[in-house]
């Protein structure tokens, strides 16, 4: 008798355990809708964009993506120049905010004194709320004048004859241009940058960094040898983060960059990106031309997606080098 029965009062669910069921399994629902929902979204505005530029995409195919020519008077478009900038432009702000903000993650967690830590670490965080659009106004009135009389000059004479990459060097002192552009990019991914940087640094333990310390290790030792293998997964994270900052940046890249759609090896004359020439034209487009536009969109989601993709599998590899 009791044998039966007091299996039968330990596995019988009381009221509870089916109301935390029930309350787990809506939990659950809940998540999947929410990951289900993104993924939607995801796919929708990719489609909306590629359905919005079929019109283009009928009519000039894959030449498309490798023409430089953009004439909406002749209805020819060609989405190179526009894709050319937007890396350049990219390319050149991770050049300059990268090794920027890994000096400035390593000052305000090995370095700084305490009481100097906290502030430095508000003031630069607060430079991320700034809206994109005082960037640009600041780069235009600011930063091309400087750009105009001094950078420029320099550039062209020190930089404009080496062998090799001098053409990318020269051009007219007009101060706006991609490389215009990529200061101002940098200077604004910064801030997201050394935040994850700073943040990821002082997960460490100190008991590595005092056991590399007592070694006789220096400064510098304990942040390449100890620091950043320990973090180097958050850090090509936080990188890879600025860089989808820096691709899909427009108001602040459209007021120095010139907004030139041509196709040019000099980084000191104007260009364009793919956000800027949309956020410029899109509200004046007709109906051929704002197929092209939208059919751009398309084009720099998937430069997004590439982007991601390759920062993810460079993550994965970290990983499995890690565990090994």
């Amino acid at each position: 008798m009791n044998a039966t029965t007091i299996p039968e009062a330990i596995v019988a669910p009381t009221g509870r355990d089916v109301r935390d069921a029930r309350a787990d399994r809506w939990f659950r629902y809940a998540l999947v809708a929410t990951v289900v929902f993104v993924l939607i979204a995801l796919a929708t505005a990719a489609l909306s964009m590629l359905w919005g530029g079929r019109q283009v995409l009928a009519h000039e195919g894959i030449n498309f993506f490798f023409s430089t020519e953009w004439n909406p008077v002749e209805n020819k478009y060609g989405a190179l120049a526009p894709i050319y900038g937007t890396i350049v432009t990219a390319i050149i702000a991770m050049l300059i905010a990268v090794p920027i903000s890994f000096g400035i993650a390593l000052f305000l967690t090995e370095v700084a004194p305490r009481w100097l830590r906290g502030p430095i670490g508000t003031a630069i965080e607060l430079l991320a709320a700034i809206p994109s659009i005082i960037y640009g106004m600041w780069g235009l009135f600011v930063l091309v004048p400087m750009m105009t009389e001094y950078v420029t000059p320099w550039i062209n004479d020190h930089l404009g004859t080496l062998p090799l990459i001098g053409r990318l060097f020269q051009g007219p002192p007009l101060g706006i241009g991609v490389l215009t552009a990529g200061f101002v990019l940098a200077i604004m991914v910064i801030p997201f940058i050394s935040s994850v940087m700073r943040e990821v640094f002082l997960t460490v333990p100190t008991r590595l960094k005092e056991s590399a310390y007592a070694l006789g290790s220096t400064k510098w030792e304990v942040s390449w040898d100890i620091v950043l293998p320990y973090t180097r997964s958050a850090v090509v994270g936080g990188i890879f983060l600025g860089l989808g900052r820096a691709l899909g940046e427009t108001m602040a890249v459209a007021f120095v960059i010139g907004n030139s759609v041509s196709l040019s090896a000099s980084l000191l004359e104007p260009g364009t990106t793919i956000a800027a020439l949309i956020a410029n034209d899109f509200g004046e487009a007709t109906e051929t031309y704002r197929s092209a536009l939208l059919l751009l969109g398309f084009v720099l989601f998937i430069v997004t997606f590439c982007v991601l993709a390759v920062a993810r599998f460079m993550l994965m590899q970290l990983a499995r080098k890690e565990g090994t």
